[in-house]
């Protein structure tokens, strides 16, 4: 598993999961904003971003493996100093399982258009994504034409972005065995007792009041089309005391679309001095590491 480690090893860690079909390149910005100040810890998750991609026969890409890879990154890290921790999509579930089961190993969250809880009852599959969750085409099309990590650099933007940027979130995805977890991910959507999984999510569901003292920053761009109105309504009956930041210009990718202002917002939130310089990707080198 490949992770990013940038910051004072002592300084309060901030761990940043991203989702599917993203990498830890979606949090460069935040990376670069924070690292002064905080340690910024970002894996790549298995088969995603510069991590290694196995087999199906090596390894299960199911949610309970998730957690446990990020338990035995954060062992591995040895973080004593309790984290903020920032998740996106995938992130979240997997991010708030462990959360659940380590709160008090969590100082601050920061919730960027996710859930950690069962689809809420107002709100249908995406088609789409029953495309490839469900059905063998919908497999085909991700794996043999990266339908899926393709499409998202399309339309989980809603402001303009370079088409280095684009090319950037599908770099890693450039083969049908580097596709694995782009499908896998969409697979493993538990959505009823029967899915592995399900357990999980109804059991992280039923204990994020166990993080609810804790200060929590909810940003979304309310143009989603799969984390939308009914997930962010759930997040505030979760977490009443959150902040909520709404982006109504932004998609998916709401770190991308929402700029500068919004990472200075998440900056803000997890306590950056406001004297500290907040630098940008470009030019900068990042930190990388990899654990076994």
């Amino acid at each position: 598993m490949h992770y990013l480690d940038e910051g004072p090893q002592d300084a309060p860690p901030v761990l940043m999961l991203h989702g599917n079909p993203t990498w830890s390149f979606y949090y460069r910005n935040l990376v670069i904003a924070l690292r002064d100040q905080f340690r910024c810890i970002v894996p790549d998750h298995l088969g995603c971003g510069l991590s290694d991609k196995p087999a199906e026969d090596q390894y299960d890409y199911r949610l309970k493996s998730r957690i446990r890879d990020i338990d035995s990154l954060i062992d591995h890290l040895d973080l004593k100093i309790p984290m903020t921790l920032v998740v996106h999509d995938w992130g979240g579930m997997i991010g708030f399982a462990w959360a659940v089961e380590n709160p008090e190993r969590v100082q601050k969250t920061v919730v960027l258009n996710t859930a950690a809880f069962p689809l809420p009852h107002d709100k249908r599959m995406p088609p789409a994504l029953s495309l490839v969750r469900d059905t063998a085409l919908g497999a085909f099309l991700v794996r043999r034409f990266n339908a899926f990590s393709g499409i998202a650099a399309r339309i989980a933007f809603k402001k303009p972005v370079s088409k280095e940027i684009r090319e950037a979130y599908k770099l890693p995805y450039d083969s049908p065995e580097n596709r694995i977890a782009t499908l896998k991910f969409v697979q493993d959507i538990p959505l009823s007792e029967k899915d592995r999984g399900y357990d999980i999510l109804i059991n992280t569901a039923k204990r994020l009041h166990l993080l609810t003292d804790k200060p929590c920053l909810i940003a979304w761009g309310e143009k989603d089309f799969v984390f939308d109105a009914p997930f962010l309504n759930k997040w505030t009956e979760y977490f009443p005391d959150a902040e909520i930041q709404r982006f109504p210009d932004c998609g998916h990718y709401v770190l991308e679309d929402g700029g500068p202002a919004l990472i200075k917002t998440i900056s803000n939130f997890i306590g950056i001095r406001e004297d500290s310089n907040h630098g940008h990707a470009s030019g900068k080198n990042l930190e990388h590491g990899r654990i076994q």
